[in-house]
């Protein structure tokens, strides 16, 4: 990958260019149209990457993946239940409303060694 912030734009451009043209005569389904989206969001991770690397800044978006994604694999975990209860209790958490910093001196006496 080149450094130069200007080239990967270039190729951004290129890539969104490429991804028009297809899909204005491709259908939705067309692997063709699925390569040029490809090329795009690899363009688009390059420009980004460069433009931080080299200006420290930032591009105000980011590419999310869909959940037709291949990324799937990641997720596809024969442990994981997803009608597994993961929603924390109220005892899992500490109540800070009631908390008291100020313990009385003979409370001390049994928590420390001697």
């Amino acid at each position: 990958m080149s450094n130069d912030p200007r080239a990967a734009l270039d190729q951004l451009i290129a890539a969104f260019e490429a991804h028009f043209a297809l899909a204005s005569q491709e259908g939705p389904d067309s692997p063709e149209l699925g390569n040029a989206e490809d090329a795009l969001q690899d363009a688009f991770f390059t420009y980004d990457n460069v433009l931080f690397s080299v200006y420290d800044a930032e591009l105000p978006f980011d590419i999310m993946m869909d959940e037709d994604s291949d990324d799937d694999e990641y997720y596809e975990d024969d442990d994981h239940d997803e009608d597994e209860d993961d929603d924390h209790d109220e005892d899992d958490y500490f109540d800070y409303d009631s908390y008291d910093e100020r313990v009385a001196p003979e409370d001390l006496e049994d928590t420390v060694e001697r």
